[in-house]
């Protein structure tokens, strides 16, 4: 399908690896401009050298608005402008009881998860809403509507992002700039990967047995019985960039698996 974007700028954080590069490959053969961010360089190269439209690249900091602001300048500077945000950057953050957690322990997660989406929201959201035609689009997780109690900084950040983008939605779709999230589960990555490691460790089993106890015990609505793809949520996001997508607002798109065992957004 062509998605009707051909020559449109896309901003993506977190590009290196798993789902951010597979959006990231995905938008290329749609013939779209690409600014790619990571924190390392020397990493990002090596993700992306099997590119071929030669995309910019920017190391930066979602912590800090300076950071975020110089990245989306030097995108304006070679593209001319941004008219897609993809932000995948995240972290999952400490776990444990949610008591036992710092403050510490929760800012980081903060920082990152959650105000980093506000600050790219601000470097590029008013320039979408003047040109009147734009797409901001943030990862979140099925945390949002099913949280894990280990899991509490990540959890509550991730929500918290949900609800801002949902904010957002209301009055920026009347400028033609549409703001929504995806929310995968358990997705084949580096992030899910160190997880399965550690599992594994512990139940001192086989990294493929880790996964097929932690589907059995902790995520019984895949019936699929595997981790999903990066790719499958690539295809996710790259839809709701395109202009197919214009009557698409506010919305959380799960790509879990059937993960989430109700029937909530």
């Amino acid at each position: 399908m062509d998605l009707a974007i051909r020559g449109k700028t896309a901003l993506i954080t977190g590009a290196q690896g798993g789902i951010g590069l597979a959006t990231a490959q995905k938008l290329e053969a749609e013939g779209v401009n690409l600014i790619l961010s990571d924190r390392e360089m020397a990493s990002l190269e090596e993700a992306t050298k099997e590119l071929k439209s030669d995309p910019l690249l920017v190391t930066a900091d979602v912590t800090d608005q300076g950071e975020v602001d110089a990245l989306v300048a030097k995108g304006i500077e070679r593209f001319g402008v941004v008219d897609i945000v993809i932000h995948t950057a995240g972290v999952t953050g400490a776990k444990g009881d949610p008591l036992a957690l710092s403050d510490d322990d929760y800012e980081h997660a903060w920082k990152i998860d959650f105000f980093s989406a506000v600050r790219l929201a601000r470097a590029t959201i008013p320039a979408m809403r003047e040109r009147g035609w734009g797409r901001f689009i943030c990862l979140t997780s099925e945390n949002t509507v099913q949280p894990y109690w280990e899991e509490a900084v990540y959890n509550s950040a991730k929500a918290a992002l949900s609800a801002f983008i949902k904010n957002l939605s209301y009055k920026e779709a009347a400028h033609g700039v549409l703001c929504n999230t995806v929310a995968p589960a358990f997705v084949a990555s580096p992030m899910t990967d160190g997880m399965m490691e550690k599992r594994a460790e512990a139940l001192d089993c086989s990294f493929e047995e880790a996964i097929e106890s932690f589907l059995d015990e902790e995520r019984p609505g895949i019936v699929a019985k595997r981790r999903g793809e990066a790719d499958e949520v690539a295809f996710v996001i790259a839809m709701l960039a395109s202009e197919h997508a214009s009557f698409i607002n506010g919305s959380n798109l799960r790509v879990d698996g059937g993960a989430v065992m109700s029937v909530q957004n």
